[in-house]
């Protein structure tokens, strides 16, 4: 793993694998998650397919940089302040996320790749999807939405639980408690994972970082966003949408729209896939994701082969 200044004092933490000279693929993360959220069986196994493949820390994530001095922003503001005529200063947006992953991308001189995105990963991958369209090959959207931040009655539920269990303090005992329980209610019904093995990965992700407060300026960037349904139809890369049927927090509805709204997409609806990454999964999404990649790659060879055949009438004749 590495760090790499991009711009405005961030600093993105990353990893990469593979033959530079191969197709990219760019992981991005969500809410909160560190690049470690990507299963290694997942990541190394999209290297293993013979791509160059990147995953990176969010800014306010993992080893990246911390606005600590933003401090600690009212979500619940942020969230009535894009519905309501009243105005509150968010410390960041998902825009600048996505600039985020484009300036990782001009550091690590990748002109362009495949995006795959997980939850607020998604969001930020359809943003740079529809505005830099010569940026991306193909995207692909998982456990993520196209719209504004939503409430439900399922995912209230669960906030509000996490909510009250969530450590305001930097104490490890109660960070990995925490995140054992918030994995154990946003996680897959139908491939449930033991107590020691939530555990374990618990204590692995809090030893490497912990910061409560950058899980907050992420979720004031995503309540302070709207829908991006409007930008969907500009969306031109091959898209691959997969979404778990158990999901408790974004409903597969919500992906069900997403893959409506871009043209020609494709939709996978994952029956006991909640929203995580269950191992037993991973061989799925490998596959999907190769297969949705490789023909991304066919089809813009051929376009570029096409393109190359076509006879310039600008120029004279040679002699």
């Amino acid at each position: 793993m590495a760090s790499v200044s991009i711009h405005k004092g961030i600093s993105i933490n990353y990893q990469e694998s593979g033959d530079k000279n191969a197709p990219t693929i760019v992981l991005i993360m969500g809410l909160g998650a560190q690049m470690t959220l990507w299963p290694d069986e997942l990541f190394f196994g999209l290297v293993d397919a013979g791509f160059r493949v990147v995953r990176f820390d969010n800014r306010d994530a993992g080893l990246s940089t911390q606005l600590e001095h933003h401090g600690k922003p009212s979500v619940l503001k942020t969230w009535l302040s894009a519905r309501l005529p009243i105005r509150t200063q968010v410390p960041y947006t998902l825009e600048e996320m996505a600039q985020d992953t484009l300036a990782l991308m001009k550091a690590l001189k990748i002109k362009r790749a495949h995006l795959v995105g997980a939850s607020m990963g998604g969001m930020i991958a359809q943003l740079i999807a529809a505005k830099q369209k010569k940026k991306v090959v193909s995207l692909t959207s998982i456990m993520s939405s196209s719209s504004a931040l939503k409430l439900t009655h399922t995912n209230l539920k669960v906030f509000v639980k996490l909510a009250g269990m969530r450590p305001d303090k930097a104490n490890r005992d109660a960070a990995i408690n925490y995140n054992i329980r918030l994995n154990q209610l946003i996680g897959s019904p139908g491939y449930p994972q033991d107590e020691r093995t939530l555990k374990r990965q618990a204590i692995e992700t809090v030893d490497r970082a912990y910061n409560p407060h950058g899980f907050q300026r992420q979720l004031a960037a995503m309540a302070a966003s709207g829908s991006r349904h409007n930008l969907m139809s500009k969306v031109k890369a091959p898209t691959l949408v997969i979404h778990g049927a158990a999901d408790p927090i974004i409903p597969s509805q919500e992906g069900e729209r997403t893959a409506q709204q871009i043209r020609k997409s494709k939709l996978k609806i994952v029956p006991g896939m909640g929203h995580n990454f269950p191992p037993e999964l991973t061989p799925k999404l490998i596959k999907w994701i190769v297969k949705h990649v490789r023909k991304s790659e066919a089809k813009r060879a051929k376009k570029l082969a096409k393109k190359a055949q076509k006879p310039d009438w600008g120029k004279k004749p040679s002699t």
